[in-house]
């Protein structure tokens, strides 16, 4: 037989390389979120967890709070702008008395502070929790190491 009279081998179509792709961005979308829920602790979190989480709640209902006078604030050159701040201070409970005869000086350096704060500042989404640590730092500057465990800011608006 010649080489001519050999059938011709009809071509493979093409496959496609669409389902394969499909495929892949499962399998990455469903292997990401099997990983975040076994680390997160959603799916099989150790029961050390969750025992670990009453007592915090225990220590939460021993905590005692403090509350601060409001706080109106002008800020700008032009005082075109104002802030309207309210806090509570998270305090050991053998600690509020002595907390508490020194909110007169906390009130002053939370004042000072922010009115030294720029408007551009107070814009920035984030800027509530950078504000929060640095009069958290100034209180604990007050009252001493110890005595304020957290600031609670309960009323912060800006117009």
């Amino acid at each position: 037989m010649s080489d001519a009279e050999a059938p011709e081998e009809a071509p493979e179509p093409k496959k496609g390389k669409k389902g394969l792709l499909i495929g892949l961005v499962l399998a990455l979308l469903l292997g990401g979120g099997s990983f975040y829920a076994v680390f997160s602790g959603m799916v099989l979190a150790p029961a050390e967890e969750m025992a670990d989480a009453k007592p915090q709640l225990e220590e939460t209902k021993k905590a005692t709070f403090v509350p601060l006078d409001p706080i109106v604030v002008s800020l700008g050159r032009t005082s075109a702008y104002q802030l309207r701040f309210s806090a509570e201070l998270e305090v050991e409970p053998t600690k509020k008395d002595d907390v508490a005869n020194l909110k007169p000086r906390i009130l002053d350096v939370l004042n000072g502070y922010l009115r030294a704060v720029e408007v551009q500042d107070l814009q920035d989404p984030a800027a509530l929790v950078w504000l929060r640590v640095q009069m958290l730092r100034r209180i604990e500057l007050v009252t001493g190491k110890g005595h304020v465990k957290d600031l609670l800011i309960t009323e912060f608006v800006f117009t």
